[in-house]
């Protein structure tokens, strides 16, 4: 623990990137196993449990020094993890602290009512570097200005490996690495993933510039609809039923299907959707959008072996046996918000499931049955989707459909008429000639969403920011008008410049008028311009309303608060 500790304090008083690298590799060098595993995924947020709750750490040091005094003291520093560290009354240091492994099989095996009184003895015998790295270690609120892609970086450094073959292992294997990093370090073969169903990263975006549009030609370009959903992948390595391992915990055997559906960052929330994943069977990973999609039912049905008919347009293609089956039946897409109601839960209700069923949009394939496609191009990737939906259905996957633009002028047009679509926030504009290439690789694949809805809003509270922000008031709560009341319809803590968020800070200082922790309230004088992708209606805010990804837009300075926008403005803006 204390070697950790070491190198976290040095991380964070070092600030260049190579610098930090260099001190990272220098660790895993000198480190044995298992400690130098668990330290690589505590850095790159790996680490899938908690040892301990927030609220447990601020309940402690309550009960060991005055409430009022860890106020005070959590007001001014700003992050509890620091506050705690130095503020712990109890001071026994010790030569022989418990290694990193220790520490994370302690916390991992010790039962809930000893969390506190395991907690308060690392704390009392450690220094206070090393309770901040504890800390933080223990909330994974870890943050030293290593990306989990620098870490990815610094180990194929490390093993002098390509960054790729980190990036197709990373989510198979797990903590502490101890395969992994034997490896790297040639004392192992390459840890064996030919069979698992394990998340593979995707290939990213750029935003859309205007120079991108002018130089569009329709014959390099894919065009799609950009559906406002979430980004998933689908794993499948199965040819029967869905894996109930997701509902009661129990390890799959040889019969039992492999599949699983993730998030874009590689979470697994099979859990949530055991609609979809009972449905699929088959050889493959795509790539697609999760939606509401009332007409799942609509599509080719295998058990009739025929093809129903859908109130909207549907292009078939004949199956080997001359069936028609389904290619792009058209899916009634419903809004975020009805999709937001399945997201995070871990046992959909059956009543849930049928209100709000989900389908899959496919937008690309890294594998189709068996075989790997992503040194392909997406034309060729296109072109494999397109047959593998003649020759297989399921009332639950829909192809996405591609759009038609001849040139900058056109593709204007186009952008304006799909985001008339409650269901589309805009386009996705690919390559044709570009292969499946993890992260964000420039030029390739482009998204041109609409542009955000904007309303003005008046600051009502303002609370401290993390980290490097933790000394200025950069997260900021705004309302609109009802009546003469505000209400509270969001909050914000991006869309500003550095030097935007001094002149704010600034103004909370000198404008506050209560004080609630770290939360203050101001005069309710100051008009911000926020800009947001859409609004929906929410029984959990007072004022009725909730806005999706709000963002400073701009600080009206000038205008008075009496001008802002009322309440009817703002949920005029909502989605019917």
């Amino acid at each position: 623990m204390e070697a950790f500790s070491n190198l976290l304090e040095q991380l964070y008083y070092t600030a260049g990137t190579k610098a930090k690298a260099q001190l990272i590799a220098d660790y895993i060098t000198n480190t044995p196993d298992p400690d130098r595993g668990w330290a690589t995924a505590a850095m790159a947020g790996t680490l899938r449990f908690d040892f301990f709750k927030r609220n447990t750490v601020k309940k402690l040091i309550t009960e060991h020094t005055d409430p009022a005094l860890f106020a005070m003291s959590y007001d001014y520093v700003g992050e509890v993890s620091e506050t705690v560290a130095h503020l712990w009354p109890h001071s026994e240091p010790t030569d022989s602290l418990p290694s990193l492994t220790e520490v994370v099989e302690t916390f991992a095996s010790v039962s809930k009512q000893k969390v506190s009184d395991t907690l308060a003895h690392y704390l009392t015998i450690m220094t206070p570097a090393q309770r901040w790295a504890l800390l933080k270690l223990g909330t994974r609120g870890l943050r030293i200005g290593v990306s989990a892609r620098s870490i990815k970086q610094i180990l194929a450094d490390y093993g002098n490996k390509d960054i790729k073959d980190i990036e197709t292992l990373w989510h198979a294997v797990t903590p502490p690495y101890v395969d992994m990093l034997s490896w790297l370090e040639g004392k192992a073969d390459k840890p064996d993933i030919e069979n698992a169903v394990t998340f593979h990263p995707v290939m990213l975006s750029h935003p859309i510039e205007d120079s991108n549009i002018d130089a569009f030609t329709k014959d390099t370009w894919q065009i799609e609809n950009k559906y406002d959903g979430i980004r998933v992948q689908l794993v499948v390595k199965s040819n029967t039923t869905f894996d109930d391992r997701h509902n009661n915990n129990r390890a799959p055997d040889e019969d039992q299907p492999e599949k699983a559906l993730f998030s874009r960052t590689g979470d697994d929330i099979s859990h949530s959707f055991p609609d979809l994943l009972e449905t699929i069977n088959g050889n493959m990973v795509l790539d697609g959008e999760l939606l509401v999609i009332h007409n799942v039912e609509d599509s080719y049905d295998s058990t009739e072996g025929s093809a129903k008919t859908s109130a909207n347009n549907e292009k078939t293609l004949s199956d080997k046996s001359g069936s028609q089956v389904s290619l792009a039946t058209q899916p009634d897409v419903d809004t975020f918000n009805a999709l937001q109601q399945r997201l995070n839960k871990k046992k959909p209700s059956k009543a849930l499931q049928s209100s709000a069923p989900v389908g899959l949009i496919v937008y690309d394939a890294l594998v189709l049955n068996g075989e790997d496609l992503t040194e392909k191009t997406l034309k060729a990737r296109r072109q494999a989707l397109e047959e593998w939906f003649s020759e297989n259905s399921n009332n639950r996957l829909f192809l996405s459909e591609t759009l038609t633009a001849t040139s900058p002028q056109s593709l204007r047009k186009l952008h304006t008429q799909v985001c008339q679509n409650r269901a589309v926030e805009g386009l996705m504009i690919k390559r044709l000639d570009s292969k499946y290439i993890p992260g964000r690789p420039k030029g390739k694949w482009f998204k041109w969403k609409r542009d955000p809805l904007v309303v003005d809003a008046v600051m009502m509270y303002a609370q401290r920011g993390h980290g490097k922000r933790s000394s200025f008031y950069s997260d900021y709560t705004f309302g609109a008008w009802e009546d003469n009341q505000l209400l509270p319809i969001g909050k914000a803590y991006s869309g500003f410049t550095d030097e935007e968020l001094k002149k704010l800070d600034n103004w909370v200082r000198r404008n506050a008028v209560g004080r609630f922790g770290p939360v203050r309230e101001v005069k309710k004088e100051l008009v911000l311009e926020v800009a947001f992708d859409a609004a929906h209606p929410s029984s959990r805010h007072k004022s009725g309303v909730a806005l999706r990804f709000p963002r400073i837009h701009r600080i009206r300075w000038d205008k008075p608060a009496d001008e802002a926008d009322t309440l009817a403005n703002v949920k005029a803006l909502i989605e019917q």
